[in-house]
């Protein structure tokens, strides 16, 4: 009987690891990329857990259901990495266009019907399910995708103002004025990608600074509005007129205030939490699960999970979750690079700057380098919809890196073979 059951054992163990030695056969791609969403994972499982109190005792739901719900998402997040790693990166250049057009009526449709969340129509919400899905992030990646289609097949004319930087710059206005009334931030960090995207596949530099300069007079414009309508004399905000009170114009103008004058004894709240909880985190941090600011911090499991990093590692953890970005940063300029076919090495390179750049975004509202969005940590925040759209971009990038691992290994072997078949000296 003893005997069977080792048999029986010994028969599971080795399907185990024959499932698990074919799947990370079948895993390709930069492994580097590879151990540093590992690593995010990890971070975020620990940081979530220790920060979902306060949602789950407002939700009356315990905290390891939140965690829980968590890993699911990672999981399926993770499925989707390496699926989305296994289909050839070509097959994107063919979806790109048919992505972007169908994101259009969708940002269409989130401002006029989307679900309300924080005063913002960002979202819609999914039947059956009863899950909500953030319209922008599919845009942002269905852009990016096409950007990347375009600008490898226009190298010829790039330089020409109609033929090449048009085509380019009209998508990036549409996307960016759709999510613009419901999401300023979202679509000021797409903007801004899409001109770095430009400058990198060769774009006219005069015709990108035509562009920035045209946008900074809205922007500029703003700040004046802000600082107008402030009252330093006791550092309060006045009213503004209700010409200007349409859209989320005042929460822009609040923002920016608090920004601004976030010294003043009214800083805004969550700026406050967030700087106490960075000053009192220390070099080493209080430990894992011992933050105390979690507590106060409004959303210290999205907005401002990096404060609560620092509160709990230090600023030597914080240190290494911005090394970790740049160096999933620098894995992807070197696949830029290697690739020899236009329309991958652009779309890796996208798809990088997108995720690095909001994270350090991210980081930087946290430490009051910039004003408060409601921009999240990729790959270290809580969430479904955002998560997934964030791992689908790394699949891609990792489609784009096996790719080229491939052709490299390709090209090893046709060198080794050729020189075998030259005939030894005798």
């Amino acid at each position: 009987m003893n005997d069977e059951k080792d048999i029986s054992a010994a028969t599971l163990t080795s399907a185990y690891h024959g499932v698990t030695g074919n799947i990370l056969r079948r895993t390709k791609g930069d492994k580097v990329i590879w151990a540093i969403v590992l690593m995010l994972t990890i971070v975020s499982i620990l940081v979530v857990y220790s920060s979902i109190g306060s949602l789950a005792y407002k939700m009356n739901r315990s905290t390891e259901s939140y965690l829980f719900k968590q890993i699911g998402f990672i999981s399926l997040g993770v499925l989707i990495i390496y699926f989305a790693h296994r289909v050839n990166y070509t097959i994107y250049s063919r979806v790109a266009t048919i992505l972007f057009l169908i994101s259009i009526p969708l940002l269409f449709y989130t401002l006029k019907f989307g679900t309300s969340i924080n005063e913002a129509n960002r979202w819609i919400r999914l039947p059956v399910i009863n899950m909500t899905f953030q319209t922008s992030d599919m845009a942002k990646l269905a852009l990016f995708m096409y950007m990347s289609r375009q600008l490898s097949r226009k190298q010829d004319v790039i330089k020409d103002f109609k033929k090449g930087f048009l085509p380019l710059i009209l998508p990036v206005l549409v996307i960016c004025m759709l999510i613009a009334p419901a999401n300023l931030s979202t679509s000021l960090l797409i903007f801004g990608i899409g001109l770095m995207l430009m400058f990198i596949g060769r774009v006219r530099v005069r015709h990108i600074l035509l562009v920035i300069g045209s946008a900074l007079i809205p922007l500029l414009l703003l700040i004046m509005v802000a600082t107008h309508y402030y009252n330093k004399k006791d550092n309060t905000s006045r009213d503004l007129p209700a010409v200007l009170t349409f859209g989320r114009m005042s929460t822009w103008v609040r923002r920016i205030q608090d920004f601004m004058y976030s010294d003043k004894k009214d800083a805004s709240y969550q700026v406050q939490q967030a700087k106490i909880a960075i000053a009192t985190g220390g070099w080493f941090g209080k430990g894992p699960g011992k933050s105390e600011q979690r507590n106060f911090l409004p959303h210290p499991y999205s907005d401002f999970i990096y404060a609560i990093i620092i509160e709990e590692y230090g600023l030597v953890g914080g240190a290494v979750i911005i090394l970790i970005y740049l160096l999933f940063l620098f894995r992807s300029i070197r696949i830029f690079q290697k690739c020899p076919y236009a329309f991958g090495a652009f779309l890796a390179v996208a798809l990088s700057f997108t995720l690095v750049i909001q994270a350090m975004v991210n980081m930087g509202v946290n430490v009051n380098l910039f004003p408060t969005t409601g921009v999240t940590l990729p790959l270290v925040s809580m969430g479904g919809s955002s998560l997934w759209f964030t791992c689908f971009a790394i699949g891609i990038i990792l489609s784009v890196a096996r790719n080229v691992e491939q052709m490299e290994g390709k090209k090893a072997r046709e060198e080794s073979e050729a020189m075998e078949a030259i005939p030894a000296e005798s």
